[in-house]
């Protein structure tokens, strides 16, 4: 059998890719992103990169599929799926450790599940006939194709209801086009805290990120170098939010309430992901977030 990939998730705030970068530096090891948003330029602390989690012991630890591509344009599975397959092949060919590490539901499952992918093209006239409809009526033809939508971000901007209804239909129209996604073998290790305390952790980073380390600083550069509001709502969470902070649509205590409840929320949404996941009947081994760093890089040795 092919070396394992190993794989470390968890929802926002724990701790995943210091985690990653110190088991990295113990097993000659080299860290794939799988994060929807940190494949994008400039927008660093909104997405959490915490590239200083990629120095241990004075040693910069290799990663990948960070700062890709530049912001203001979408980046999507289909692309990530060819992004990892060649980042992949490399590191094993140098005989290194690939660690996949992040959040993003979608993507993870993309590598350990071999979803089949495909590069879709654009049905104009499908999308012409979609924005005419409110986005209740979108989500239940959406549901006409999948019986399960578990992109919850699909359901909330009617742009990205339009896309997956157009991705669905040309899947079930063009079945025999679409090829498989290589088999992984892979081991799965996920970060695990009370909710309470995932609650407290977020919150704080929060306060950390806006009144320490600049982001709302990020977003005004961002829409200063010419990625338009949209662009930025369109990303969700920070970007949204400071975006309308930033276009007086928002006061900054309304700002802070609402970004706190809906990281809360996405956390709860990601949790709800990987339990889906083990249903589905992948073994996730999770290690207690409240351990010293030491005790989780045994609990991993240990059963790699």
């Amino acid at each position: 059998m092919p070396q394992k990939l190993i794989v470390i998730l968890g929802p926002t705030a724990t701790g995943k890719t210091q985690l990653a970068t110190h088991l990295a530096n113990k097993i000659d090891g080299e860290v794939i992103s799988a994060d929807s948003r940190q494949v994008y330029r400039g927008m660093d602390i909104g997405t959490g990169k915490d590239l200083e989690d990629f120095v241990v012991e004075g040693k910069q630890i290799p990663h990948h599929l960070i700062d890709i591509v530049d912001a203001g344009s979408e980046y999507n599975v289909f692309e990530f799926q060819k992004d990892f397959l060649k980042v992949y092949d490399d590191i094993l060919k140098r005989k290194k450790q690939a660690i996949l590490c992040g959040g993003t539901g979608m993507y993870i499952d993309s590598v350990v599940k071999g979803y089949r992918f495909l590069q879709i093209p654009e049905n104009k006239e499908l999308r012409n006939e979609l924005e005419q409809k409110e986005n209740e009526e979108l989500v239940e033809i959406l549901k006409e194709y999948k019986k399960e939508v578990h992109n919850t971000t699909d359901t909330i901007y009617q742009k990205r209801i339009i896309r997956a209804i157009e991705i669905a239909k040309f899947q079930q129209e063009n079945e025999a086009m679409i090829r498989d996604f290589p088999k992984i073998n892979h081991i799965i290790f996920g970060i695990d805290f009370d909710r309470i305390i995932i609650r407290k952790r977020i919150t704080k980073r929060l306060e950390q990120r806006l009144e320490h380390e600049g982001m709302v600083e990020e977003v005004e550069q961002l829409l200063k170098s010419g990625v338009s509001p949209e662009k930025l709502k369109f990303y969700g969470l920070e970007y949204k939010l400071i975006t309308q902070y930033l276009l007086d649509e928002l006061s900054y205590n309304d700002m802070f309430q609402k970004l706190n409840s809906s990281i809360h929320q996405f956390a709860k949404r990601q949790t709800t992901w990987f339990r889906k996941m083990e249903r589905d009947g992948f073994e996730i081994n999770w290690i207690d977030g409240n351990l010293e760093m030491e005790e989780k890089l045994k609990f991993i040795l240990d059963k790699i």
